[in-house]
């Protein structure tokens, strides 16, 4: 798996409020990696991510390769299961892609810490290992 953006902020959970600690538990497994599912294919999922100043999209995870390009400018606070924080700041039209092995995965949250609209287009990669993991899902 790639470097994760941002600056790391807090380690060992510091900061986080047990409800979120609790969200990170109910959501281990939660395949909704973005807003709104834009578009899906046999090779591909697209997502639509639009976060008002305050708004979090809950702590989802990804098992399949993705990118991400962010649509506007903005900032964010993303939690990752590790108990690691990070702030990041975006620049409109830039990208990040992740693969990750087998039991790989990513588990984290994306909170608008900016004062405008944060939005991105997520592009999951659809395949073998895709086809499996909708059928554990079952």
């Amino acid at each position: 798996m790639n470097e994760l953006a941002g600056v790391i902020v807090g380690r060992g959970f510091a900061g986080w409020a047990t409800e979120l600690v609790q969200e990170f538990r109910d959501n281990q497994f939660n395949g909704n990696v973005g807003g709104r599912l834009v578009e899906e294919s046999p090779w591909a999922r697209v997502w639509d991510i639009r976060l008002e100043p305050g708004e979090r999209l809950a702590a989802h995870r990804h098992v399949l390769d993705y990118s991400w390009t962010a649509v506007t400018a903005g900032r964010s606070r993303q939690h990752t299961d590790d108990g690691t924080t990070r702030e990041v700041t975006y620049r409109a039209g830039e990208s990040r892609g992740f693969t990750f092995g087998e039991d790989e995965y990513l588990l984290h949250d994306l909170e608008n810490i900016g004062d405008t609209t944060l939005a991105f287009v997520t592009v999951e990669l659809l395949g073998d290992r895709a086809l499996q993991v909708r059928r554990d899902d079952r």
